[in-house]
């Protein structure tokens, strides 16, 4: 009678496959280090004996979670929607990124009646490291726990960060002003933004539009206040462009808004671009598949995941690195 060996261990199953245990951990956890024939030898021996690691306590050992944090405030007015096009798109670029580098995402929404919120996130063994999209009204926070908690990475507005927080973005100032300068060369002169200005990004983007007006002498146009939660439909936008009769044109925080004004101001009887020509701001995908496609600033998002993920993993190791401001470009499309 053969007495089958009780497989319990790495050891065991090094002692069957005649390597040592830290081959057997390494063939499990598909380390590249480990030749074709010695993977399958020891997952087989593995298989047939119903052996899984127990990932939990593996992690304890490592001091590592295989997981990370993005979270979203949501503790401002303008608080856009996590079904926004442009959080699905940078959600969907951190995941396919994580996944590459064998961790898991810990999603969530913050909204931030607790100042504490983000450092019970940091403290809670749950995560190697946390992403936060969009700095919202959090800036103290962000600067609190930043000065302590290095695996922290913000996507939002990088000037004025100071070495806080390590944080990664555009230069939204000068977004705003390739779309207004856009307009401007045109020859429109009663240019209205649409957005609001409560958080650094549409801050920065306003102040880029005021800054294009500047540099040519001319007055800027109105202000419609549209939140970043904005539901893009008509009817909120008609009457405010209706008290507005004389605007020539519309620069807008982000797309979304973009769609929302471009259907208002067909909605009210007038043609997009040939009465009211539109700019929008992110480039998400729908931007060049609505009619009429959308002219809009272009971040890159996929760049932006996969710059935001190399510096979380450097900081994860203990590095040390800096804020990243990437390049943006202006993308012409029939609205403008």
């Amino acid at each position: 009678m053969v007495i089958r060996k009780e497989v319990r261990r790495l050891a065991d199953i090094a002692e069957l496959a005649g390597v040592t245990p830290a081959t057997v951990s390494r063939a499990l956890s598909g380390h590249a280090q480990i030749s074709p024939g010695t993977r399958r030898k020891v997952l087989k021996i593995a298989d047939d004996h119903g052996f899984r690691i127990n990932q939990a306590a593996r992690n304890l050992r490592l001091g590592r979670t295989q997981a990370v944090g993005v979270v979203i405030p949501l503790g401002h007015e303008s608080a856009q929607r996590v079904s926004d096009p442009f959080y699905t798109t940078m959600i969907g670029h951190l995941m396919d990124g994580l996944a590459q580098r064998d961790h898991a995402m810990l999603l969530s929404t913050a909204t931030p009646h607790d100042p504490n919120w983000l450092d019970s996130l940091t403290r809670s063994g749950r995560v190697d490291g946390v992403i936060v999209l969009c700095q919202s009204d959090q800036e103290a926070a962000l600067r609190h726990v930043g000065r302590s908690y290095k695996p922290l990475i913000v996507w939002g507005e990088t000037a004025g960060v100071d070495g806080d927080y390590c944080c990664v973005g555009t230069d939204n100032a000068t977004g705003g002003r390739l779309a207004t300068d856009h307009l401007l060369r045109s020859g429109k002169r009663r240019i209205a933004f649409a957005g609001m200005t409560d958080i650094p990004e549409l801050a920065a983007r306003h102040a880029g539009y005021l800054q294009a007006h500047q540099n040519r002498g001319i007055a800027p146009g109105p202000q419609i206040p549209v939140p970043l939660s904005f539901d893009p439909q008509p009817a909120s936008l008609e009457q405010a462009l209706a008290d507005i009769p004389d605007i020539d044109a519309v620069v807008a925080a982000s797309d979304v808004i973009a769609m929302g004004v471009i259907r208002a101001i067909v909605a009210s009887g007038r043609r997009v671009p040939e009465d009211i020509p539109v700019v929008g701001y992110d480039d998400v995908t729908l931007a060049a598949h609505i009619v009429p496609a959308l002219t809009t600033i272009r971040q890159d998002l996929g760049a932006a995941a996969g710059v935001m993920l190399d510096l979380l993993f450097q900081r994860i190791a203990g590095e040390t690195t800096s804020s990243v401001c990437l390049p943006l470009e202006l993308v012409h499309r029939q609205s403008a």
